[in-house]
């Protein structure tokens, strides 16, 4: 594993059981990816697309196999201590925003570090500073009812990246958007990716945007391809 890795798994795999049938998700999976990299991720609707963002980040148990963030073999840790890995290294952006809706974005975008254990007002202080370099410091005592699709998504955006994370991970997250605000939201993550290494990993059906990353790998019958 190279000292420049950020997120790496061996030989992945997910089965997803239903009575005596098994349904083979995921097949040897293995992938890399170093700090500033930008990867797309492609495939068919139903491929596994959002089943493999979601085992690379930890959201998901594995059937099989290894992962490693920042070098730590993730899997042999206990269930805190992995919440508390992935909450310093990885941020998640997805087609829905998922912003609570009785908070403000301010109070939204906070809240990773807040559980991180972060004091109110430094946590406040650094959600603003995110808000305004993503472009709603107008907007940070809204709710995400008084708040656009894209400023809703953009406010999500601030949220993945406030805890500077070492990965960014997201599953569609222009899929809602129009093609102008879909286009803002990708430079805003460029200029991110850019200015702070941060690597980007992005699962998407346009193959448009897909080609605008560094790399594209297609996920057929359950095994990554060069596209």
């Amino acid at each position: 594993m190279s000292e420049q890795a950020v997120l790496k798994c061996e030989a992945l795999n997910k089965v997803f059981s239903s009575g005596p049938q098994e349904l083979h998700i995921l097949k040897d999976i293995s992938l890399e990816i170093s700090k500033g990299d930008r990867l797309a991720i492609v495939g068919a609707s139903g491929s596994g697309k959002s089943t493999l963002l979601h085992c690379i980040g930890g959201l998901d148990d594995i059937s099989s196999g290894k992962l490693w963030l920042q070098g730590v073999d993730y899997f042999r840790l206990s269930q805190n201590k992995r919440a508390s890995l992935r909450n310093r290294h990885l941020g998640f952006v997805y087609q829905f925003h998922h912003l609570l809706p009785e908070f403000t974005a301010l109070e939204n975008v906070a809240m990773p570090l807040l559980i991180g254990g972060m004091n109110k007002k430094q946590a406040a202080e650094e959600s603003a500073a995110m808000l305004e370099r993503t472009g709603l410091g107008q907007r940070i005592y809204h709710k995400p009812s008084e708040m656009s699709g894209g400023e809703r998504q953009r406010a999500a955006i601030a949220r993945a990246l406030v805890t500077k994370p070492s990965c960014l991970l997201a599953d569609e997250p222009t899929g809602n958007l129009d093609s102008h605000t879909a286009e803002q939201i990708y430079q805003l993550m460029l200029e991110l990716n850019e200015s702070s290494s941060t690597a980007l990993i992005l699962v998407t059906h346009d193959e448009h945007l897909a080609q605008r990353m560094n790399r594209v790998l297609t996920l057929v019958d359950g095994q990554l391809q060069a596209a």
